[in-house]
């Protein structure tokens, strides 16, 4: 497939019909590469298609001839360049170009693909939404819309209210953040420089939106300047996915209930019925029967193996709830995975740890807003608790976090750093290192997150609440006995909903109380000087930790970037955090009852499966029933 970038539009009138031509365009190749993927006890096979960029014209001869050499290779250069690495550093401009470059060579190579396909099998586009659902996925690939429109009218010679009705009843879109300040915009003048066509469209479809509203909001400037697709400065991907959208879905109950209520409440009162909620699910096939096979075999023997394709069937485990011989098995079981990761974090760190310690586990995306900053403000506070009173009874624990951080991003960065060198410091010290861990994992990945998850006793799912959309990690933990110390955030509170609060530790703020601390005035100073915990520790990282200073984190936490200290409220939930850090210790002292919370866990998982949530996308969304 050729896809266009760069280059100039010029438009001009035929047989009383808009022709429009892109000329000085770059011309790249995106070459399908096809990956089998099969199912799992079928004779299903699926292909993902996968595309790499090519120039047409690998080598300029007459450049090369004339002896510029590495002149003549530019063009493949920049045009491979487009696949080679995913995510580039967006903090720069030329990162901003290669990103949206690589947006739309996925979208419009993958559009031409499906339009081909579907014509050389149907015939007609008219039949399309009836055959075909696009599914934007969050809103790298929102450009689907106006591309999809492009196709159709400038080389199948669609008049727009035709093209638009298509693409509206074919796209559908997963939201996948609460956070406003992380919904994808795009520069106006970058934008229409490297998509000049697309960019037409785009404004035609604002166009015509923001007509209709001010049609429904007569004189409403406010309203129609913040649902608008193009902003001042910006083209808005999530309004334009919005809008072009039939189907808009969150990935839990309350990220779901966000949205409608609160981030795109105007959306929701100009689209009613558009909005529904998926929970997201996870692959458990992978996560328990392949990365545990010791737990897979457990429930083997004792369910049988129809769990394997029936993840609900896993509820029978609980007639074994108080089994003190299969608590038993469960608990050896949870300790030869921790032996195993034990033996990898000594050979791969060098540091060597005790598998017969609880293994308190934060595993995800560094963010500011998921908080490892208050889990390791929680390890600094144990620290200093040791080193006060030697004989403070204080359960042996390993804290093991993994995590990777956008290239770009400075505050995640210092994080990982702030977590590397308490490492350091606490494992280096022979008053504390028999009593307290710190292990930060490298090159966080899915194989090692396959030896992570079934070693994992406590799951720390510590978001801001209000914050984290879903979270699959949680979900992962749970169905291999960890047991979850969380806020009610995200699908915590469906864990919750399914285990029961008696078999998880829920503290903190709630969604509700965060907004509500934010209007009243929160001031992290005034904790700071009431609490002697949290001066200890924003003074410790002010002096120095491994030598290192991280005055700039306790300055965060205190004073703020702008008029926002500590823009997550690690501060406010400090000391709820911290009681419920003490709960787990009293729990997991009751090793029986320990055991049967976490066999509960596993047996309620079964509501988070993937197949349950495909199944729910494809009866609400795309409206497909399973081939027998």
């Amino acid at each position: 497939m050729e896809v266009h970038f760069d280059g100039r539009i010029v438009e001009s009138w035929e047989n009383d019909r808009l022709k429009v031509q892109h000329l000085d365009h770059k011309t790249v190749l995106a070459i399908p590469y096809d990956m089998m993927v099969s199912g799992f006890g079928s004779k299903a096979v699926n292909v993902l298609r996968l595309w790499a960029a090519k120039s047409p014209q690998c080598i300029d001869m007459a450049l090369f001839s004339r002896g510029e050499h590495l002149k003549a290779l530019e063009q493949n250069a920049w045009a491979e360049a487009i696949s080679s690495v995913l995510y580039p550093a967006d903090d720069n401009f030329e990162g901003k170009s290669l990103r949206l470059k690589q947006q739309y060579f996925m979208v419009s190579a993958s559009v031409q693909d499906i339009i081909a396909r579907h014509m050389a099998r149907y015939g007609s586009l008219m039949t399309l939404p009836q055959k075909i659902v696009i599914h934007i996925n969050d809103t790298h690939p929102a450009l689907v819309i106006p591309e999809l429109m492009r196709i159709l009218m400038d080389q199948y010679g669609l008049e727009w209210e035709a093209a638009w009705g298509i693409v509206t009843k074919t796209v559908a879109y997963t939201n996948h953040t609460v956070m406003s300040e992380a919904l994808e915009t795009w520069p106006k003048s970058l934008f229409a420089e490297r998509l000049p066509r697309i960019y037409r469209i785009i404004e035609e479809i604002n166009r015509r939106f923001c007509s209709e509203l001010y049609r429904l909001y007569p004189g409403n400037d406010e309203r129609v300047a913040r649902m608008a697709i193009i902003g001042v400065w910006d083209v808005r991907m999530a309004n334009l996915s919005l809008v072009g959208g039939f189907s808009v879905n969150g990935v839990s109950k309350l990220h779901t209930e966000i949205l409608c209520r609160h981030v795109f409440k105007d959306f929701n009162e100009v689209f009613p019925g558009k909005f529904r909620n998926i929970t997201n699910g996870i692959a458990y096939r992978r996560w328990l029967c392949q990365a545990n096979p010791e737990l897979a075999g457990l429930l083997d023997e004792l369910i049988g193996t129809g769990y394997r394709t029936d993840a609900g069937q896993r509820k029978e485990l609980l007639a074994w709830k108080e089994d003190r011989s299969v608590l038993s098995r469960l608990a050896a079981i949870k300790l030869h995975n921790k032996e195993r990761l034990a033996a990898y974090i000594e050979d791969s760190q060098g540091i060597r740890v005790d598998p017969r310690s609880v293994f308190d586990v934060q595993v995800k995306r560094l963010h500011e807003y998921k908080r490892q900053l208050m889990n390791i403000m929680h390890v600094l506070g144990s620290y200093d608790q040791i080193l006060e009173d030697p004989s403070a009874e204080i359960l042996p624990r390993t804290f093991i976090f993994a995590a990777k951080a956008s290239p770009g991003y400075f505050m995640a960065k210092q994080i990982i750093r702030l977590i590397s060198c308490t490492a350091q410091m606490i494992n280096n010290d022979p008053r504390v290192r028999d009593r307290i861990k710190v292990v930060f994992l490298e090159d966080y990945r899915v194989t090692l997150a396959e030896m992570i998850m079934p070693a994992a006793e406590v799951s720390e799912q510590i978001s801001t609440a209000g914050r984290e959309a879903s979270g699959t990690g949680n979900m992962k933990l749970m169905i291999n006995g960890a047991l979850t110390l969380g806020t009610l955030d995200g699908a915590n509170i469906e864990i919750m909903e399914a285990v029961g609060p008696e078999n998880m530790f829920i503290f903190g703020l709630t969604a509700e109380g965060v907004e509500n601390l934010w209007q009243k005035g929160y001031a992290p100073s005034a904790y700071y000087q009431n609490d002697e915990r949290i001066r200890k520790i924003a003074d410790r990282m002010k002096n120095g930790i491994s030598g290192v200073n991280f005055g700039d984190i306790a300055h965060y936490l205190l004073a703020g970037r702008g008029s926002h200290p500590d823009p997550y409220m690690c501060i406010a939930d400090y000391d709820a955090y911290q009681r419920a850090q003490q709960q787990v210790s009293k729990a997991y002292l009751d090793r029986r009852n320990w055991n049967a919370m976490s066999l509960v866990n596993i047996a309620c998982a079964g509501g988070f499966s993937a197949d349950r949530s495909v199944r729910q996308y494809a009866r609400e969304i795309w409206g497909i029933d399973p081939a027998r």
